[in-house]
């Protein structure tokens, strides 16, 4: 027997009229370099069709790549909406990968335009002639820089004129499967794969993000996504806070930490996410100023050290809300809420529970299993295990890419080259990326744990530990500490600090001093990068 429902497609269209309907008097408010442009979701949905109209005059095809090469903006959400709308499929490019990577990307893809804010056409001037597909470029006056006249081999156009010269589009997606977006992975090995998002996919995980237990968003929030509309789609807050019409604060070109906390104090920001090292930088500038309208400041790409979230807990009230999930996985999948219970606990029973990833969001299911089977762990929270995720916005394959096989089970599993333990109430704690951990002597060592406890210490800024090669024991773990400006510290300080918190065969061997830890396109701590620059490194002990 079948239900009688009727079958309605989930497409973004849906997203965007509510929007257009419901929240038209809401505001949409950018930072360009020059200065702050606001906007309502009115104007910036009329606007919206006409860029569908723009698209049709510039002949781009049906499921058409549109890439973007713009920071977070009005203009950027228009492209957004208006790609998969109009039965195209939106393509952010990552304006921080190397240049060979983004020609990759590009090419693989199959763009047929680019849209590019002024103020990043050097990052493309030089890749042009490397593009095959690409066959209009789009220019956007974001207050800096200028757009040339002409470039070889593609027709280039400016971005208004064009609006001004098309007709408000109609929006017609029939097919909830049909690709809506796409990104690639910033991994630091190999070239970048391709992930495809559904308009169905989009839509579920709109839907999972504005779930109470998850990130809540809702009409009444002013959201700041600093992070970038390339990175997983904003972490689909770009999505969300259009389709129940929260006001959106984009932050352009300016990541200070300075410029960040004025816009949370200036537009009373509710929501706003970032990776850990933009938190780092934007504490201090919060110090004595009125954040009360905070409800959440979301951190994900990386694990949050129990020191950070605890020191925006002492100084504004509210610790960090750790989220998690990936490029493959769209990207929410954890969100670390404490239930009841555990509000009642103590408070540093209840910082221990905000270094673990949280609880799985419902719609995505999860299981930790041991090496190269199918087999769970016990969720003891002690045995380790790789993480792998199934669900409705989670990655089945990369876009045309042979290493498909690698990263998905026989059963159809995402593998997200996580370590992680759960707990008996099924928390998960990631204990470290499978490329990350440090075998020595037959057993494993967790960087992420020394990492934590290291950023503890009061006189460090960050921390990243990586392994290199020992002659008895394979691999030992090297310490690359940034101490925090105008401290002096040494590496016996480290070490007593560490000797009480960690076992003895835990313990780096030694300790370096870097100014400061390299990150990847997206912000994440490059420990390749370290291990390339330490993979010679000669231990004491060695």
């Amino acid at each position: 027997m079948k239900g009688l429902m009727q079958p309605t497609q989930l497409t973004l269209v849906h997203l965007f009229e509510r929007a257009e309907r419901y929240g038209r008097d809401k505001r949409i408010i950018t930072a360009t370099a020059t200065a702050k442009v606001s906007t309502t979701y009115g104007a910036w949905a009329e606007r919206t069709r006409l860029l569908g109209g723009v698209l049709d005059i510039l002949k781009i095809s049906k499921f058409g790549r549109v890439a973007t090469l713009a920071w977070n903006s009005a203009r950027h959400l228009e492209l957004y909406f208006a790609a998969p709308c109009s039965n195209r499929v939106l393509h952010p490019l990552n304006f921080r990968l190397f240049p060979e990577q983004v020609t990759y990307i590009v090419n693989h893809a199959q763009d047929e335009v680019i849209f590019c804010d002024t103020s990043l056409w050097a990052i493309l001037e030089p890749l042009m002639s490397t593009f095959t597909t690409v066959k209009h470029l789009v220019f956007m006056n974001d207050g800096k820089g200028e757009a040339p006249a002409s470039v070889p081999g593609v027709q280039v156009h400016e971005y208004e004129s064009l609006l001004q010269q098309a007709k408000a589009a109609e929006w017609n997606v029939t097919d909830e499967n049909q690709a809506a977006s796409m990104c690639y992975t910033s991994g630091t090995t190999g070239n970048p794969k391709g992930v495809v998002y559904s308009h169905r996919s989009t839509f579920l995980h709109t839907m999972a993000e504005m779930l109470a237990d998850s990130l809540g968003v809702r009409e009444s929030d002013t959201i700041l996504p600093v992070v970038p509309m390339f990175h997983v789609n904003a972490w689909g807050l770009t999505h969300a806070a259009t389709a129940c019409g929260a006001n959106l604060v984009m932050p352009g070109p300016d990541l200070s930490g300075k410029a960040i906390a004025d816009h949370i104090v200036n537009e009373k920001v509710t929501v706003a996410a970032g990776v850990p090292t933009i938190w780092m930088a934007v504490l201090p500038e919060l110090k004595g100023r009125d954040t009360s309208s905070l409800r959440a400041v979301v951190c994900g790409g990386a694990a949050v050290p129990k020191a950070l979230s605890e020191a925006y807990r002492e100084q504004i009230g509210l610790p960090i809300l750790q989220a998690w999930g990936m490029t493959e996985t769209s990207p929410i999948s954890a969100v670390c809420t404490l239930n009841t219970a555990e509000q009642q606990l103590p408070v540093e029973e209840q910082a221990e529970i905000r270094t673990t990833v949280g609880r799985i969001v419902l719609g995505v299911d999860f299981r930790v299993v041991q090496p190269d089977t199918t087999t769970m762990v016990a969720w003891d929270g002690e045995t380790s295990g790789e993480l792998q995720c199934a669900g409705p916005w989670i990655a089945s394959s990369y876009y045309n890419d042979s290493r498909s096989a690698e990263s998905f089970t026989k059963d159809g599993w995402l593998r997200t080259g996580d370590v992680a333990v759960v707990d008996s109430v099924g928390r998960i704690r990631l204990v470290d990326r499978t490329k990350d951990l440090i075998k020595s002597g037959g057993e494993w060592i967790s960087s992420v744990e020394i990492e934590n406890e290291l950023m503890s210490h009061p006189k460090v800024k960050e921390a990243a530990v990586v392994g290199v090669p020992h002659p008895k024991w394979s691999e030992r773990p090297l310490a690359c500490v940034v101490p925090k400006d105008g401290e002096t510290i040494t590496k016996e300080e480290i070490i007593a600090f560490l000797t009480p918190k960690l076992a003895k065969w835990q313990i780096p061997d030694d300790v370096v001093f870097i100014d400061q830890v390299p990150k990847t396109s997206v912000g994440k701590f490059s420990k390749k990068t370290l291990r390339d620059r330490f993979a010679d490194y000669k231990l004491p002990s060695a």
